[in-house]
Formats: structure tokens, sequence, C-alpha cells
């Protein structure tokens, strides 16, 4: 029985969420599986990955094979990594010590590139935040300054008005006679 490492769909259309799964390989996508050893999120940003990274190693360990996707995921976790150097420790190439210790320290390097690339994408989006703020307040004023032109041309209108009036009621005085 050949046993894969693969993801099965769920969520609603457009919205999509995995689980990740071990299963016979004959079995359909999302029917029949062994185990489910973690969910994956591709809509955030960047992707949740939730895994039993201990029951995957075993999983790989025993001989199953991940799909490229989940490999990818795996890597990325570093569980392929783990495996790599378990193999050399199997082999006698490297100490277990050493093999943890270079595995620790790949983690900590991994997650100190994910927590930068939060820190990034969230001050981009502030900075965007910032700029969308920020032209908003150009359209105010520049709407605040025509309606204060608008209401002064008005206002000119108005004085205009009365003063016109009072010229056309006062007789104008014949061209003439002219008075001393």
């Amino acid at each position: 029985m050949a046993v894969k490492i693969r993801l099965a769909r769920r969520g609603r259309k457009k919205l999509a969420k995995f689980d990740v799964i071990v299963a016979d390989a004959r079995a359909p996508r999302d029917g029949r599986f062994i185990e489910k050893i973690g969910t994956y999120d591709p809509l955030t940003n960047p992707a949740t990955i939730d895994l039993n990274e201990d029951k995957a190693f075993q999983w790989l360990m025993n001989g199953a094979q991940p799909s490229d996707t989940v490999k990818a995921m795996l890597a990325y976790r570093g569980i392929m990594l783990r495996k790599h150097l378990q193999i050399g420790v199997v082999k006698g190439a490297i100490t277990q010590e050493a093999a943890d210790k270079k595995l620790e320290e790949w983690k900590q390097a991994k997650a100190a590139k994910i927590q930068t690339k939060k820190d990034t994408l969230s001050q981009s989006k502030q900075a965007q935040a910032k700029a969308r703020k920020e032209a908003e307040t150009k359209v105010k004023e520049a709407r605040t300054e025509a309606i204060r032109k608008k209401a002064q041309v008005v206002e000119a209108a108005a004085q205009a008005a009365p003063a016109a009036e009072a010229e056309a009621e006062a007789p104008a005085a014949p061209e003439g006679d002219v008075q001393a």
C-alpha cells in the first residue's frame, strides 16, 4: 500500500482551506484517509501552516511520500531538513547532538525571517493607510476651499445687488443740468 501525505480540500467556494492528511494513494482527494496531521490556510499572508511536526516526521521516516505542495510546506517548517539530518545520524555521518543543533539554528533563522516578513507587511499596510488618509485630507481641504470661494462669490453678489438697487432707485440727474 503506497501512502501519501497530501492535501484534502474543505471550505466553501473561493475560501478554500486544506487539511494535511496521510492517505492511501488510491483514495480520492477528499475521501478516506488514515490520519489528519495538520491544516493549511493559503488565504492569509503569509500562509498559515499548522502541522503536528512529530507525526509528519514519523510518517516520512516510515516511507510516506509527500505531494509537491506538502513537500514544500514540510521544507518550509524544517521537517524535510530534520529527515535529512536523521538519515545522516542513522548512517553515522553526524551525531544526534550535532543534528539537533543544526536544526535548531535553522529554525531560529527561519523564525526571524518570517517575523521580518510580517513586520514588513504590517509597515506597508500602515503606510498605505496613512497615504489614503492624506489623500482624503487633501480632497476635503479642496472641497472646503471650493465651498469658501463659492460663498465669497455669493456674498459679493449679495452686497452688489443692494447697491445696484439703490442706484436704480435714486433719480438720475439730467445731463444738461449741472448742479453747482
